[in-house]
């Protein structure tokens, strides 16, 4: 999908929102304390030794002091307050979080079948290079546009390109060969294969960093994986019927590869977040440009264009505005997401959105529910459910 994969992260927060604390809690120093301190022989500045805008804290610094002073006074002589109650909770922030877990739902299942409806036609189907630099693109243009001052979603930091060049290598694996997966699948497989992240993470964590998983939910992943198998194999198996739209091999390559690629870009993401001490939007906002950068010396070696771009209908453009507004949206309400909700309720989020998207594909591929398949779908979404609640009931347990 658009560069949102990595939005399916949950630990980071609210990135940036306590970067002044430490400086607010400077700025309010007592005349006490800097006689402490030169009690104990601490040197400090004259006036005249400072810059312009160092005496203007110097003097706010002074004022302040003074301003205290006063109000201690004053406080001294009023007779206390008494004990106001707490403030009732924000009505505002349920209906916040639930709107944007709505929009968030309804987008997410919306770029798929938008990505999926532009992947028929032929002329762009060989073309997912261009398409996700132009994801990448959107992506930067939208956190840019969030972080600066009037919205003040995140607080944007630089990485160097060295440091952050593998992340995005790893980045642009993990948006292409999920698309050519959904160019060559349906809907409902390419959506249920999405399931074998969470197994497959798992399992790169304990080579990598020997971690390991509570019993009950490795044997939830269990019929996880072996639903997922059922699909792969009924619906790639070739039928009659002209209207039932099936799987090829290509879809299924393409979707374990892509399945291996996001693994290793989630797994590689929890790494960088330690390592570079950014929240997952700071990354995002280093690796989109970059990655759309890249794919630009790849493009024209790889993709395969329409003989002429005026060939392309009208339909599909808007199509294409309608996918870059949806990566849009997704970024910015999983912002909120993360920052409002719970585990909960972004676990909840997240089986709404597959149970969707699997039930709507299944729909529109033409197959009935007599289908074998279904058996697959049933055990698939039930393992990953059980997975999800095993693990919240696990961190509820370490939370006390």
């Amino acid at each position: 999908m658009a560069a949102t994969a990595s939005t399916e992260q949950r630990s980071e927060g609210r990135a940036g929102s306590f970067s002044s604390s430490s400086s607010d809690t400077a700025t309010h120093v007592g005349s006490s304390t800097v006689l402490a301190r030169l009690g104990d022989e601490e040197k400090l500045t004259p006036p005249e030794d400072l810059e312009i805008h160092e005496l203007e804290e110097y003097g706010d610094h002074l004022s302040n002091s003074e301003d205290d002073a006063l109000l201690m006074e004053k406080d001294q002589d009023e007779p206390p307050k008494p004990p106001q109650p707490p403030p009732e909770p924000k009505k505002s922030s349920f209906w916040s979080s639930l709107i944007w877990m709505t929009v968030n739902t309804l987008a997410t299942i919306g770029i798929v079948f938008t990505n999926k409806a532009i992947f028929t036609d032929p002329s762009l189907k060989l073309a997912q290079l261009s398409f996700a630099s132009f994801h990448f693109l959107v992506t930067y243009l939208t956190l840019f546009t969030i972080s600066r001052p009037r919205f003040a979603f995140f607080v944007p930091r630089r990485a160097a390109i060295k440091d952050i060049l593998p992340l995005s290598i790893a980045m642009s694996l993990n948006v292409i060969l999920p698309n050519l997966s959904l160019a060559f699948s349906s809907v409902t497989f390419y959506q249920l294969a999405r399931i074998l992240l969470t197994p497959t993470v798992a399992l790169m964590n304990y080579i990598l960093y020997r971690a390991t998983l509570p019993r009950l939910a490795i044997l939830s992943l269990i019929p996880a994986c072996v639903g997922v198998g059922m699909v792969s194999y009924y619906d790639s198996l070739p039928t009659s019927n002209t209207n039932i739209k099936t799987t090829s091999s290509l879809g299924v390559i393409f979707a374990f590869l892509g399945i291996f690629a996001s693994s290793l870009y989630t797994v590689w993401i929890a790494s960088y977040h330690r390592k570079l001490q950014m929240s997952s939007m700071q990354l995002l906002f280093n690796q989109a440009p970059l990655s759309a950068f890249m794919l630009l010396y790849v493009i024209p070696f790889v993709d395969t264009f329409p003989e002429s771009w005026g060939g392309v209908s009208g339909s599909k453009w808007v199509l294409i505005g309608m996918s870059g507004l949806y990566a849009s949206l997704i970024n910015i309400s999983q912002f909120f997401i993360i920052a409002q909700t719970g585990p909960v309720s972004s676990t909840v989020v997240g089986h709404v959105k597959t149970c969707t998207i699997v039930g709507l594909g299944w729909v529109t591929s033409g197959r009935g529910a007599g289908d074998k398949g279904v058996g697959g779908v049933v055990v698939a979404l039930g393992g990953i459910i059980a997975y999800s609640i095993v693990m919240l009931k696990e961190k509820k347990k370490g939370g006390k």
